[in-house]
């Protein structure tokens, strides 16, 4: 007996009627990317495995337990991408585009993590990502930030999306305040779940994201970065806010926002929802300014960002209805005018942005009249003897529209059908 094959755990198929709203999505995303004057990089989905452990950190999640990790033939250790920066700053200097450049870079794929898969969690999940190098202003964190808030305005999902905002600081502040942390914690040792009890001595840091009840009542009056942020940090936080303002991007300050990730410095952001359940955050990034020296460079400042598709495309079916129909037109013909419809449907296609199906297989008129209705398309083009015999189509409203009501047709000539249709896809 055959064996009965099914998708592996975490994984999932995207199927028609719902890659169009994936394309469509997608399509906007990089769109605004190009229009800020980021150019597309191309990376690989397998990296050396050191690559995560030296540039992401070994204390975090992701090292200690959810990247896929294996061994080539030459028993180099590889791994599958979990996240995009880390192979992108290894792009960058590999091929020399740091060198008095300024690059601003996207990139889009799956990433792999093995994480308890939920709605709008997959253990292969498509992000796009994008990193700005050399500029160490917060006017580019500001412009990254107004970015994507034009991202998700031109989605139509910027009602259910809120920015929030921290900052971590760097060098020394950073070290006090991680102190500072352990030593509220140390006392409620005991109460603190696993990972968090583990973490307290490795990253502590990440505590204050845990989803543990008992852990958040804690950390509620823990200690937050910004009450121990340097001077330089201090200012660079102070700009960010006020070009935010002044851009009219709304945001909101949580001071014990940390992202899982040890290479951030200094900014951090998460845009988040409650359309979604418990997977709230759709888009985060930050300031990474030692990365590119960790993996090997000379220092160089970055800023970046990762968007979460499957999160936003759920989100854009939770705030935009669309009809997905796979068809815009339905060509339907008598058997022995089948290749003069085909015909038709080649200069409708040369002549329209529409989407044209024709019929194929067996039927009557009546029957793929039928089919066309089903199919989801707007209009039926229908080539039978009396439209032969007068060198003309005719054309049938299967939707209701503004110019003729559902059911109603008229017959008109190739050019007439092209001139009523032009325009409207």
């Amino acid at each position: 007996m055959v064996a009965r094959y099914q998708r592996v755990r975490g994984m999932r198929d995207v199927l028609p009627g719902e890659s169009e709203r994936w394309r469509e999505v997608e399509g906007a995303v990089i769109d605004v990317l190009g229009r800020y004057g980021f150019r597309e990089l191309r990376l690989p989905l397998v990296e050396a495995t050191d690559l995560f452990t030296r540039g992401v950190g070994e204390a975090t999640d992701l090292v200690e337990k959810e990247m896929y990790t294996f061994d080539d033939r030459k028993g180099k250790s590889l791994s599958l991408r979990p996240e995009g920066t880390a192979g992108c700053v290894r792009a960058c200097i590999e091929n020399g585009l740091l060198h008095n450049q300024t690059p601003r870079l996207w990139y889009h794929g799956p990433m792999f993590r093995y994480e308890r898969p939920q709605k709008g969690r997959t253990r292969q999940h498509t992000q796009i990502g994008g990193e700005v190098f050399g500029v160490s202003s917060p006017e580019i964190d500001a412009e990254i930030m107004t970015m994507l808030c034009r991202v998700f305005r031109e989605l139509g999902v910027s009602s259910a999306v809120t920015l929030e905002l921290n900052s971590l600081g760097s060098g020394s502040s950073r070290d006090r305040y991680r102190e500072a942390l352990v030593d509220y914690l140390s006392p409620h040792r005991d109460e603190l779940d696993v990972d968090s009890r583990r973490r307290l001595g490795t990253n502590p840091l990440r505590i204050l994201d845990s989803k543990v009840p008992t852990t958040r009542a804690i950390v509620r009056d823990a200690p937050a970065p910004v009450d121990y942020l340097g001077a330089e940090s201090q200012r660079h936080f102070d700009g960010l806010r006020r070009l935010l303002d002044q851009a009219g991007v709304g945001y909101r300050v949580n001071p014990h926002l940390v992202r899982g990730l040890d290479y951030y410095t200094d900014t951090v952001f998460e845009w988040v929802t409650e359309a979604l359940g418990a997977q709230g955050a759709v888009c985060s990034g930050g300031r990474y300014d030692g990365l590119v020296e960790r993996l090997g460079h000379r220092p160089v400042p970055g800023a970046g960002f990762g968007m979460g598709l499957e999160r936003v495309v759920l989100l854009h079916e939770a705030c935009n209805e669309r009809d997905y129909s796979r068809a815009d037109v339905y060509m339907v013909a008598d058997p022995e005018h089948a290749a003069r419809a085909a015909r038709v449907a080649e200069r409708l296609r040369d002549g329209t942005p529409l989407r044209v199906l024709q019929h194929a297989g067996v039927g009557g008129l009546a029957s793929q009249l039928r089919q066309a209705d089903r199919s989801g398309a707007r209009w039926a083009v229908i080539v039978g003897d009396d439209e032969v015999a007068q060198n003309r189509v005719s054309l049938k409203w299967l939707r209701e529209g503004p110019q003729m009501g559902r059911g109603e047709q008229t017959m008109l000539t190739a050019a007439e059908l092209i001139s009523t249709l032009q325009g409207t896809g």
